[in-house]
């Protein structure tokens, strides 16, 4: 498995795709701190772009790169090597090339404002690591709709669908119920919906940590006054760890159900 890792990180590592991707961060970085020069603001304005832009990236990378390997992947299933050291050195290379480049593009350009002497390093370590998870989440959710899609636009369309249900369409009905429903008691109801979207779960995760309370809606208010502010990001980290631990388990399940 860990070959096949080394050579997918490299491929990606390689690919012109990656570089853009680490130029964007690295010039967003350097653009955020010098307009607001003022460490902790960027961070709270670096938190919107993350929370939407990585699950984005992550998904169209993820699907991208299975449909053009997929010759590469029936001769490597042809060898005697696991099916599921396969797909998971696959996974685990695009999303730690991904991830390599979230980190290393933001990372310069604050380290080099000084983060790493700031009372702001442990909100930057946060939201970076918010950003690598949601790299695991959305490449593997998008892995799982090309193997059991192989028509191309079909995959594409509903990798493109789901993340725009998660990033934008969810908040809507989620806010539509509440209106709805606003006569009977929906807080526990609130804090179950809010774990059932990775991206509103990492966005009330970085709010506690940054204790915004103004910034922190409905569902982030829910969760600071039902479990607190540690208790509530324990739990949050906790609900996002199950996010990236069960589709790599639906994934590994379909890989060895397929038919190639």
């Amino acid at each position: 498995m860990l070959k096949i890792l080394k050579y997918s990180f490299a491929d990606l590592a390689r690919s012109r795709w990656s570089y853009v991707y680490l130029a964007f961060y690295l010039l967003l970085g350097f653009v955020l701190l010098f307009l607001n020069n003022d460490l902790s603001k960027a961070v709270i304005t670096l938190m919107n772009v993350i929370v939407v832009l990585t699950p984005m990236i992550g998904t169209i990378f993820g699907i991208m790169y299975f449909y053009s390997a997929r010759e590469f992947t029936e001769l490597l299933l042809s060898q005697p090597i696991k099916r599921r050291d396969v797909f998971l050195g696959q996974y685990l290379g695009i999303a730690l090339s991904l991830s390599l480049s979230l980190i290393v593009g933001l990372g310069i350009p604050f380290i080099i404002y000084g983060v790493a002497q700031s009372s702001e390093i442990w909100d930057f370590t946060l939201l970076l690591l918010v950003g690598a998870f949601l790299t695991f989440i959305f490449v593997a959710l998008s892995v799982n709709i090309s193997l059991r899609n192989e028509n191309k636009v079909k995959g594409f369309g509903y990798a493109i669908l789901l993340w725009l249900f998660m990033a934008v369409i969810y908040d809507g009905l989620f806010l539509v119920s509440l209106i709805m429903f606003d006569d009977y008691p929906l807080d526990k109801f609130t804090l179950f919906a809010s774990m059932f979207n990775p991206i509103d779960l990492s966005r009330i995760l970085v709010l506690l940590k940054l204790d915004i309370s103004a910034l922190l809606g409905y569902t982030g208010a829910l969760f600071q006054n039902f479990f607190g502010n540690g208790s509530g990001m324990i739990i949050s980290l906790i609900v996002l760890s199950l996010w990236s631990v069960l589709p790599v388990g639906f994934l590994i399940r379909t890989a060895k159900r397929k038919d190639f």
